[in-house]
């Protein structure tokens, strides 16, 4: 890893909805799977190398050890060819029909199968995302009740956050057995929860929902949770044992901390105890402070963009100012992402309906044709793609 990481994403997420009953496959709503090529060529045209992508696991993966490869097979060698470096997202907000929802306590075991069986297919792949954004992934499948299981309970949302943080450790361990320098961006949402007034109960709303957004990248990297946590934790049913054994392990080491930001992760707790969204209060500078103060490890902007196509530019240009800043500080952020490459569909509703709305928040148009955000990454990109990558630094040492 030699370069600054200047990267994009395709939309890959595919969750289901209506009880199981629709599969909100991303990929197919944005026609990826008609402009693939195309759309592998426009992130070289904007003078990227780095990708965020992901294959869909629900058609890829059709049963325990039973694989089809067909798409990936013809999508691998036009990113070989076109000199793109691929992080690859393996799990991005949903799981094959076979393995039901995020409640099946067999996930962390069969998605490291999953893991072992596509590093040895490709196994010139050095960057991988096992489980993308396992707090989000969680809450709106457990706790929010809109994707997958539906469910809204606390013990619900332990059980999915277990297996999800799980999941992604024995992923992470499959691959290095397979691939000792292997790379892992763990992307997660950089959330905040601010109380809107001094009220003692309001302040111990949003302490907790602040405690909460750490304990999935907490299992993941072996950080002791606070008391409280730790009892609500085994309160809703995650075996001591098995938290103990997540302390004990050392994946993080590999790991660059991936910290998605849009103007929706800062949220209000209202003097009714309810969730609100704020708006982009503090950004992603002070809130990313927070998570390397945590976890101490190199960190990549991951995802970010917003709904208003002519703002775009002015949010980007924002956005690399937060980097710019926080590394004359010493936090070692290694990349920075545009996400998406093309616009993407309902995620104006966070992906709970099928209405098929235009979110324009891409690169480029559904239609590939390039919105004014694209020529000022491609100028930004060009203007600092000799960005040093702070190396020498302890945090950096990914062995």
């Amino acid at each position: 890893m030699a370069d600054f990481m200047f990267a994009t994403g395709i939309e890959c997420s595919d969750p289901t909805i209506d009880g199981g009953r629709w599969r909100r496959d991303q990929l197919a709503e944005t026609d990826h799977y008609r402009y693939w090529r195309r759309d592998l060529e426009l992130v070289r045209e904007t003078g990227l190398k780095y990708l965020r992508y992901g294959f869909p696991m629900h058609l890829t993966w059709l049963g325990e050890d039973r694989f089809d490869w067909t798409f990936p097979d013809l999508v691998m060698p036009k990113m070989r060819e076109l000199g793109i470096e691929p992080i690859i997202d393996l799990c991005h907000f949903g799981v094959p029909d076979w393995l039901e929802n995020f409640q099946n306590t067999a996930i962390p075991e069969q998605f490291a199968r999953y893991a072992a069986a596509f590093a040895k297919r490709y196994e010139w792949v050095k960057f991988f995302t096992p489980v993308n954004e396992m707090y989000v992934t969680a809450r709106m499948s457990a706790l929010d009740g809109v994707w997958n299981e539906q469910m809204k309970s606390d013990r619900a949302y332990v059980t999915a956050t277990r297996n999800v943080a799980k999941a992604s450790v024995l992923m992470m361990q499959a691959i290095l057995n397979l691939r000792p320098d292997a790379i892992f961006v763990n992307s997660e949402s950089s959330e905040f929860y601010q109380p809107c007034c001094p009220d003692p109960e309001i302040q111990r709303i949003a302490d907790f929902e602040n405690r909460r957004r750490f304990i999935a990248l907490d299992l993941l990297f072996a950080k002791p949770v606070r008391g409280d946590v730790y009892c609500y934790l085994t309160d809703n049913g995650f075996d001591r044992d098995e938290y103990d054994w997540l302390m004990r392990q050392s994946v993080g080491r590999h790991s660059i901390l991936g910290l998605d930001y849009y103007e929706w992760n800062e949220k209000l707790i209202n003097s009714e105890g309810r969730i609100e969204m704020l708006g982009e209060l503090f950004g992603w500078y002070v809130i990313t402070q927070q998570y390397f103060r945590r976890y101490r490890r190199p960190v990549m902007h991951t995802e970010t963009n917003t709904p208003d196509a002519a703002e775009a530019p002015n949010w980007l240009w924002r956005q690399w100012h937060n980097i710019q800043l926080i590394r004359r500080e010493g936090v070692p952020v290694v990349g920075f992402t545009w996400y998406s490459l093309q616009d993407q569909v309902d995620w104006n509703i966070g992906l709970s309906e099928a209405l098929g709305n235009v979110f324009p928040v891409g690169l480029y148009d559904l239609n590939r044709d390039p919105r004014p955000v694209a020529q000022a990454y491609k100028y930004l990109v060009e203007m600092y793609k000799d960005e040093p990558l702070l190396g020498g630094t302890e945090t950096l040492e990914l062995k």
